[in-house]
């Protein structure tokens, strides 16, 4: 552990993000008007993701490269790509460095096969304009029908970096990677349907991901603190040289008997511990030949926590809960 981290994965809130150094000049962004107002945290899906105690839990921190690499996004203003198995806790980490650092509520962008970079930056709901229109009211405010997408919030100008996950990238189109490439590199992207109204409506109010009203100036939105983005991937395909250089790499190994402990005790406590290290000897046993998720780990030793189940019942579901997840094992 080193003074010049500023996640230190402990699990322990603090205001770390408050002393990022200025960024390097060539990632230095310089939108407006500030959004003044911070996110707020949603700690219900917090508790879902990293448990009651969070990733407080002993041995659940990240390690030393892992910590080396998260830190080196921050600092770089530069996203992560984060590879591994799944269950591997790839997705774990936007939660943590957003519980850990007070940066507020995750964006999440989960993709499809069918999902565009439009998608994530915002929607236009012409329909319901038109609408409105036929039914006699006033159209005019036309930022009342533009809602800001996971990505498109993420890049509004506030003071700390919001976090962003974006989930299973490798299920996207082709060409989804290549797309992002000028938004993740300049910060910043155009709404067409404000622009073409800017010399008339300068300054637009429009609907955020977090279902708040911002202002939106000339029909653009461009970052001031770049986010901390996440791009999670279970490695199924290969990703264009151009976005692998923009972003820092990290490939997150299978959870050993330590780090699935964490896990456990982060979510159950000291609950499961009387039957904790039979079932992880298990999931190891199986998750060294098959491709397996934690949490069917999870699932077996919650629905074992249960009584009136005799040992034959329990080996069972453990069994039917912990079969391999590639249709060849």
């Amino acid at each position: 552990m080193t003074d010049w981290l500023i996640y230190r994965g402990t699990g322990e809130p603090h205001d770390g993000a408050e002393m990022l150094p200025a960024p390097p000049p060539w990632r230095d962004f310089d939108g407006g008007p500030l959004v003044t107002a911070d996110p707020e945290p949603d700690w219900a899906l917090s508790r879902r993701r990293l448990g009651s105690g969070g990733s407080r839990a002993a041995g659940a921190s990240p390690g030393g490269d892992e910590l080396d690499i998260i830190n080196a996004a921050l600092y770089l203003r530069r996203p992560l790509l984060i590879t591994g198995a799944p269950g591997s806790g790839k997705s774990t980490i936007p939660y943590s460095v957003a519980d850990e650092l007070r940066l507020g509520r995750v964006l999440r962008w989960p993709i499809v096969s069918r999902s565009n970079v439009r998608d994530g930056l915002y929607s236009y709901d012409a329909i319901g304009r038109l609408q409105d229109s036929q039914l006699g009211a006033a159209v005019d405010d036309i930022g009342r029908y533009i809602r800001l997408g996971p990505l498109g919030t993420a890049l509004l100008p506030s003071r700390l970096p919001r976090v962003l996950l974006i989930d299973e990238i490798d299920k996207s189109d082709i060409d989804l990677p290549n797309d992002l490439l000028n938004v993740l590199e300049e910060g910043e992207f155009a709404i067409p349907e404000l622009e073409r109204a800017a010399d008339r409506i300068p300054e637009a109010t429009v609907f955020t991901d977090d279902g708040l009203r911002v202002t939106v100036r000339g029909g653009r939105v461009r970052c001031r603190a770049f986010p901390f983005v996440v791009l999670a991937s279970n490695g199924e395909r290969d990703f264009p040289a151009p976005l692998l250089r923009r972003c820092l790499h990290l490939e997150m190994p299978r959870p050993d008997e330590r780090r699935l402990a964490a896990m456990v005790r982060a979510h159950f406590g000291d609950s499961a511990d009387g039957r904790m290290a039979e079932y992880i000897a298990r999931f190891l046993d199986r998750g060294g030949r098959d491709v397996l998720a934690v949490d069917q780990l999870l699932n077996a030793l919650y629905l074992a926590g249960f009584t009136g189940q005799d040992d034959m019942t329990r080996e069972r579901l453990a069994d039917l809960l912990m079969r391999p997840l590639d249709p060849q094992g």
